[in-house]
């Protein structure tokens, strides 16, 4: 049997601690240094050849090699001078303890107050706040992105993603515990006022006669199929030695009292029966407002419900099963949940979309929550620059910062050099034009 032996992944070739851009950037530093150092090197050749040709020849020597000279010699001076000047920012050039050298890993706090002071003066006035926040235009460019239907797929995916992250968000403990409370909170006002305050209205209002039609059409229904039950019921009872015959002719009177009493009760809105229940009714509301025996029982009642194991673990429940539901409809892309509320969304963000005076207000709504927020809360966002980069370590700082920036700053050493040497060269030049 061959056993297949897997090979070790990849190591890394990033040096450590640094992500690949931030390796990416140390290499492009280095090359550029690479270059600022040879064209230094270079210079400080060049101007060692020209002398070693001055000390050969003397006063023979030729006419271009003073030139050369100046221009090197300056371009030597003008390197060095721009190395000290970006390696100061950084670190003490050669480890020498010079003045205002190391400026950034010394100067960290100062720094992060600084940017965040420019930030708050700049950036986090109210008015510029205000402005962008106007200018930007959120609810139509929002709006009409919503309401593309190239869109509607990505709306379909986020809302129910968003909606999908709320549910692992939310412990079942908390909802529970959250169920209990609201169950607790409810449970201590009197009931029983209120619900005859409703009841009384509905009755004044009549709007309880539908609810008394369809009691009085099921029960004329359940009539018309109660023989058996009624036959069952007086066979039962009824003494032994009755002739079988009587017990089905007591049944029969009955069953058609009993269907002909709800028919009437049915089709009569003024039954005498029907008067009676809605004055029981009326009575009933009346006392749950203003009896104090009725008031207590119905609490007790109300008590005994909500104070049950049953109820509460009904709730705890009936929220797991919703999520399950929630949770299963939402993986599902075909689901009506779904469709249904990327659906609500569209034609929301549509809305929005064709309602200008709609734009304007939520537009003004967004400019004075900017401006709220800019005038109460910038002060934290600063604090967070700066506590965040006084925390940083010193060291680590400045070589954060000399990643992003050196590369470019590396330029200034080569300008030093270039700018340097073509000075040196119009110095010597105009000398020479002036003193030969």
């Amino acid at each position: 049997m061959t056993t297949t032996v897997s090979s070790p992944p990849p190591t890394s070739n990033l040096p450590a601690g640094l992500t690949e851009p931030d390796a990416e950037r140390l290499r492009s530093l280095r090359k550029m240094k690479l270059l600022a150092v040879s064209l230094l090197i270079g210079a400080g050749v060049i101007y060692l050849f020209t002398r070693w040709l001055e000390h050969r020849d003397g006063a023979d020597v030729a006419a271009w090699v003073g030139y050369v000279r100046a221009a090197s010699e300056a371009g030597m001076v003008g390197a060095l001078a721009d190395w000290f000047a970006v390696t100061a920012l950084f670190k003490r050039p050669l480890g020498l303890p010079i003045p205002h050298t190391a400026l950034i890993p010394r100067k960290k706090d100062e720094i992060g107050e600084q940017l965040g002071g420019f930030i708050e003066d700049n950036f986090m006035t109210p008015e510029v706040i205000e402005e962008r926040a106007v200018s930007v235009d959120l609810p139509r460019r929002i709006s009409t992105w919503l309401a593309d239907p190239g869109n509607a797929d990505r709306v379909n995916a986020e809302a129910s993603r968003a909606i999908g992250l709320v549910a692992e968000m939310i412990r079942d403990e908390d909802v529970e515990t959250f169920i209990q409370a609201v169950m607790k909170w409810a449970a201590e006002p009197l009931w029983a006022p209120p619900a005859g305050r409703i009841l009384e209205q509905l009755v004044d209002e009549d709007r309880l006669a539908p609810v008394m039609q369809l009691l009085c059409d099921q029960a004329h229904d359940w009539s018309l199929g109660s023989q058996g039950l009624i036959d069952r019921v007086i066979d039962d009872d009824a003494p032994t030695w009755a002739p079988r015959f009587v017990n089905n002719l007591v049944g029969d009177k009955i069953y058609r009292e009993l269907t002909e009493f709800t028919y009437k009760v049915r089709a009569d809105p003024e039954h005498p029966l029907r008067i009676a229940i809605m004055e029981f009714v009326q009575q009933f509301s009346d006392d749950l407002q203003h009896d104090d025996m009725m008031i207590a029982k119905f609490e007790e009642i109300k008590k005994e419900l909500l104070g049950r194991d049953e109820v509460t673990g009904a709730a705890s429940t009936a929220w797991q099963a919703a999520k399950g539901v929630i949770e299963q409809m939402l993986a599902d892309p075909n689901s009506i949940l779904r469709s249904s509320l990327a659906d609500a969304v569209t034609r929301l963000a549509v809305q929005i979309r064709d309602d200008q005076p709609l734009q304007d207000k939520m537009n003004r709504w967004i400019a004075r929550a900017a401006r709220h927020f800019a005038v109460n809360y910038s002060a934290e966002i600063i604090s967070v620059i700066t506590e965040t980069v006084r925390s940083w370590d010193a060291e680590e700082t400045s070589r954060k910062i000399e990643l992003q920036v050196g590369r470019d700053l590396q330029f200034i050493r080569i300008n030093g050099t270039v700018v340097g040497s073509l000075a040196g060269l119009v110095i010597y030049t105009v000398s020479v034009l002036l003193f030969h």
